[in-house]
């Protein structure tokens, strides 16, 4: 996937020198293609001519002579993806009022694909000596490009065309989890509170919370009621008084009958929470 980055990385890489502001953009231009995976096998005069785009030839040449011309640019790339449906591309860059015209032509279609950029709108004018602070909105570039001419081409895979950036969302756990039932490791998203005791913030009529952990069934290897693996905070140092274990065990439910609990009187001992 081509992208801004890449497309730096290429004019960092070929170190070109630029004349004006129309330089920097059709280097871009060119960066672009040579990003995209294409081959440069003609450049400046010679890709003007009729023999350059005929030629069979594959072979890779250097950037020299690139802006040997006044206003005018031209580039001939070879296509080295075997689906592809062309072989060879010429693309010719005419500078006209501030905007660089764009015209691409493969050996297969019979009508050039045409584009116009804003020269402004991708070169920074107070940009200094490095290339990257020499651009601004050279995405927006990539972008021009890959709607514009490589979508269009036909058969090209490598398309320009930045795609939104994907967020991989990590599936949701379908079960609940809590300090006493642990939830999914890292990777997972916990389950949102549920209203029937899932371990959630939430509770419901129903939940098991609202009669204490220790009444239910003992689970091997622990204390009643706190099965393998739950979270909670140590008893503290062994055999120092006050920490022993069942001095952190909830009082059993209170037995039915009688007035609601909220109304009852609290309970004795100075453990009793």
């Amino acid at each position: 996937m081509v992208n801004e980055q890449s497309v730096m990385a290429v004019i960092r890489a070929t170190r070109p020198t630029f004349r004006n502001d129309n330089d920097k953009v059709a280097f871009a231009v060119h960066a672009i293609f040579l990003a995209s995976g294409c081959v440069l096998t003609a450049t400046g005069p010679p890709a003007f001519t009729d023999a350059a785009f005929s030629s069979p030839s594959k072979d890779e040449i250097s950037i020299e002579g690139w802006n040997e011309l006044e206003d005018e640019y031209a580039y001939v790339y070879a296509n080295l993806e075997k689906d592809s449906n062309w072989k060879k591309v010429i693309v010719k860059c005419l500078v006209m009022n501030g905007k660089l015209l764009i015209d691409a032509l493969t050996d297969e279609n019979s009508e050039p694909l045409h584009l116009e950029i804003d020269v402004e709108d991708i070169v920074n004018p107070n940009g200094g000596s490095n290339y990257s602070t020499q651009y601004r909105n050279l995405d927006t570039l990539v972008k021009r490009l890959g709607s514009g001419i490589f979508s269009k081409l036909g058969g090209y895979s490598k398309a320009t065309t930045s795609n939104p950036a994907r967020v991989v969302i990590p599936p949701i756990n379908p079960f609940g989890g809590g300090d006493l039932f642990p939830g999914p490791g890292a990777g997972m998203y916990p389950a949102g509170g549920g209203l029937s005791g899932d371990g959630s913030m939430l509770l419901g009529p129903n939940d098991p919370r609202w009669l204490g952990v220790g009444r239910g069934p003992g689970f091997e290897g622990g204390q009643p009621g706190v099965p393998p693996g739950a979270r909670f905070d140590p008893y503290g140092p062994p055999g120092v008084p006050g920490f022993e274990p069942f001095r952190f065990v909830r009082n059993p439910g209170r037995p039915g009958g009688g007035t609601h609990p909220d109304l009852e009187h609290f309970g004795d001992g100075s453990d009793f929470i």
